[in-house]
């Protein structure tokens, strides 16, 4: 069993190195993801160990982490992702070995951000989660996806309305809990899955993680 945490920081003025410390030695995740991450978090590794990978979005000043307590089998490979109006967008496929996972920051157009899960999608081994912030609202008609993350609202900015835009999605992998945790210094709850391999499907080889890395 894995269990997995995803954050949106907010850049700048969100989450700081302290609090994702915090999250760390409280939760004890096997992977954190994290999305709108700046060069603050490079000290994480200094503060709690663990392996650490962090990827600009293009032309920005913040973009997607990964991090974990022990060494991951490979760096994890960074994907460049269909261009938006305002910037473009990447994504990060860590391979643990029994299944992948995506690290997504996607784009706000409601047909952009469908079309870079696809993207995605075929990226990934048949047992494989995409996990992240989707800045999507409704159904993701990715198929062959199942959205298994936490039904209640996850982001809040101002006097928005709470949305659902913090999600995971599985494929060949079960997932056994989903939750999201209390609200801190972000605009995002940090989201909380725990996955376990589902043997009965036949995992192919990955091999579109060794054209991307």
């Amino acid at each position: 069993m894995t269990k997995l945490i995803s954050w949106n920081l907010l850049r700048l003025t969100g989450a700081s190195l302290d609090d994702v410390v915090r999250l760390i030695r409280r939760e004890h995740p096997d992977l954190l993801l994290m999305q709108e991450v700046t060069q603050e978090m490079d000290g994480l590794t200094r503060r709690v160990g663990g392996q650490y990978q962090r990827n600009l979005m293009p032309g920005r000043v913040h973009g997607l982490a990964v991090w974990s307590p022990t060494p991951l089998p490979t760096w994890p490979a960074v994907v460049p992702l269909q261009s938006g109006a305002m910037f473009n967008r990447i994504c990060q496929i860590v391979d643990l070995g029994s299944f992948a996972v995506a690290n997504v920051h996607l784009s706000h157009g409601q047909i952009l951000n469908r079309r870079q899960l696809r993207r995605i999608a075929r990226l990934l081994p048949n047992r494989a989660a995409v996990v992240g912030d989707y800045n999507l609202i409704g159904p993701t008609l990715l198929p062959g996806f199942h959205d298994v993350g936490p039904r209640e609202p996850t982001h809040v900015c101002g006097d928005i309305v709470p949305l659902r835009i913090d999600r995971c999605l599985i494929r060949g992998v079960a997932c056994l809990e989903a939750r999201a945790l209390l609200r801190e210094t972000s605009d995002h709850r940090p989201i909380v899955v725990r996955l376990a391999v589902a043997p009965h499907m036949q995992l192919e080889p990955a091999m579109a993680l060794d054209s991307v890395a």
